[in-house]
């Protein structure tokens, strides 16, 4: 549990750290940037916490998480030098973000004794909700529904590693990285090298119309 809310933590950082680069990319002011980091930082969580019916929600519980992304949001609008020198490295925190959040969400959903298929799913769902919320916020397809580079399939791989690691007992600390390393492998990977699944390809029209 301890291991899970430090990992949660460092989830939010860079998390939030992707949602103010998401937000600054659209010029928006601090309400937006602060609004766009909770969205990421956020979503995804409170969505798991809501199947799960965890009460208090993690971000209310944890009453700091709400403070340090309204820092990081302050920052990123004061010195936004700051934030646009790291924006060549937005992969990097939108990685960490998805493969941290989708290993919280698998270890809480687990310890729930969801099945073991359901927790994968609300690995997925931690890890890329608050994404999805951004980029509706910032008036954009979500990246998941449409054809890009692989993002929830890198959450569902790690999700599985993650599984895999508990049902054979291997060591925590082992099974953390191993998950978290296929998360961020594949989705950097996937960048670098358009890793995409097929769109659906629709026939035509047989009536012409």
């Amino acid at each position: 549990m301890i291991a899970l809310q430090f990992i949660e933590f460092g989830a939010v950082v860079a998390s939030a750290c992707y949602g103010i680069l998401l937000a600054s990319r659209k010029r928006m002011d601090f309400v937006g940037l602060f609004c766009v980091a909770c969205a990421v930082a956020f979503g995804g969580g409170t969505l798991r916490d809501l199947c799960l019916d965890r009460q208090p929600l993690f971000w209310i519980q944890n009453g700091q998480y709400p403070v340090i992304v309204f820092g990081l949001a302050a920052v990123g609008a004061i010195a936004p030098g700051t934030m646009l020198r790291l924006e060549r490295r937005l992969a990097i925190p939108d990685a960490l973000g998805l493969g941290l959040f989708t290993i919280v969400g698998t270890g809480y959903a687990v310890e729930a004794e969801a099945p073991l298929f359901v927790a994968a799913l609300i690995g997925v769902m931690t890890g890329a909700f608050g994404g999805v919320i951004a980029d509706v916020i910032c008036n954009e397809v979500p990246t998941i529904f449409r054809p890009a580079p692989l993002y929830a399939s890198c959450s569902f791989a790690g999700a599985w590693v993650y599984i895999g690691g508990e049902c054979l007992g291997w060591e925590h600390s082992l099974t953390l990285a191993l998950s978290l390393g296929t998360v961020v492998f594949f989705r950097l990977a996937s960048l670098k090298w358009d890793w995409r699944l097929p769109s659906v390809s629709h026939p035509e029209d047989p009536s012409g119309g």
